[in-house]
């Protein structure tokens, strides 16, 4: 077994790297963790993400993804915001991304700093590793759990006691045999806030979540029409939905993120939603450049354009309505015509003074 002092060097590496949080656990995890990724699957829970259900034995088991791993080294990063990260859900006119998504791409930004350190613990310690950011078939927040990192809160993503809700995970899987860390307690208590934030009731209980009613699921997973009974709770949410994560309370002792790479950009905070909806391809892929929100193409993402512009029910954006409604994309123009339809019969057009933005 490795000794404590390179399990040491290599957590004092990954905080110069950046990090701000190392765990080490076995390359499993426990039965529990198995038996409900496969009840999950079973409820239909994943929607259309049908690579899960194809690849569940692998995520299942760190054994059968890598039979020579011994050691799993679980790393977070914290991407916490500096101001309220809900203030942008009140900007008439503009679309609300995702906290994660207002930069670059975290799988990049993460996927640099892992191999770093893999070349670093290879170098010290010998022996293999591997790297894993979030695409790989591996349970990260349950090994993240039984790392010592935090706990997989009542809104399924993982809570830490000093970063709260807003930690992005990578995982190291190395042959090297590191005595293991001390799982996280759960501490989420009676606290229900995440359940009651989340606009479209998609917890059936909690530590469970549907992902057929979950707004970051439908904005960024989904690739057809999204269903009629989820728009207008989608406000202007364009890209992803934070409201469970906000709410948390762990969050009171979550210091700003202190990767510049993830820092927020202003054009990409509360972007004007008139302006998005005159993207083509050539100018979505140009200014999404380099952002998670590229990879799910311009249809989809005017597609929810148009929903969040049906959701304003302001008169001036009536033009950007029937513009997306004659879109060539199917998908696009059933979404811009919802939104049209929306607009005229709220008869916004007979005032300047919007309604609010949301049910």
């Amino acid at each position: 077994m490795a000794d404590d002092h390179l399990k040491q060097k290599i957590a004092d590496h990954a905080k110069t790297l950046g990090f701000d949080s190392v765990g080490f656990a076995r390359a499993t995890v426990r039965e529990a963790h198995r038996t409900g990724l496969y009840a999950y699957l079973a409820a239909g829970y994943h929607g259309t993400m049908f690579w899960m259900n194809s690849r569940a034995k692998l995520r299942g088991n760190p054994a059968v993804l890598w039979p020579d791993a011994v050691s799993i080294i679980s790393l977070g990063l914290s991407y916490a915001p500096k101001g309220d990260p809900l203030a942008t859900l009140r900007a008439h006119g503009r679309g609300n991304i995702s906290v994660y998504a207002r930069n670059r791409d975290y799988h990049e930004v993460l996927k640099g700093k892992l191999k770093h350190l893999a070349q670093f613990i290879i170098s010290k310690g010998g022996g293999q590793a591997k790297v894993f950011v979030d695409t790989a078939p591996l349970m990260e927040k349950p090994v993240a759990h039984l790392a010592g990192i935090g706990w997989q809160g009542k809104h399924t993503n993982l809570v830490s006691r000093r970063h709260g809700s807003w930690l992005l995970l990578g995982e190291i899987m190395t042959t090297l045999d590191f005595a293991p860390d001390e799982p996280h307690r759960d501490r989420c208590g009676s606290c229900t806030n995440c359940q009651t934030a989340c606009p479209t009731n998609a917890f059936p209980q909690p530590y469970q979540l549907d992902a057929r009613r979950c707004i970051s699921y439908l904005t960024i997973e989904h690739d057809g029409s999204i269903p009629e009974e989820f728009r207008h709770k989608m406000g202007n949410r364009i890209y992803g939905c934070d409201d469970c994560l906000a709410v948390c309370p762990w969050n009171k002792f979550a210091q700003a993120g202190r990767e510049q790479k993830l820092a927020a950009r202003e054009d990409r905070i509360a972007p004007d939603l008139a302006s998005l909806a005159e993207l083509d391809d050539v100018g979505f892929r140009t200014r999404f450049s380099g952002s998670p929100i590229k990879r799910i193409g311009r249809n989809r993402l005017l597609r929810n354009v148009a929903i969040a512009i049906g959701n304003s029910r302001d008169p001036n954006l009536l033009a950007a309505a029937m513009k997306l409604a004659r879109d060539p994309a199917a998908v696009v123009a059933e979404a811009g015509a919802w939104a049209y339809d929306r607009l005229t019969k709220d008869d916004c057009s007979q005032t300047n003074s919007p309604k609010k933005h949301y049910d």
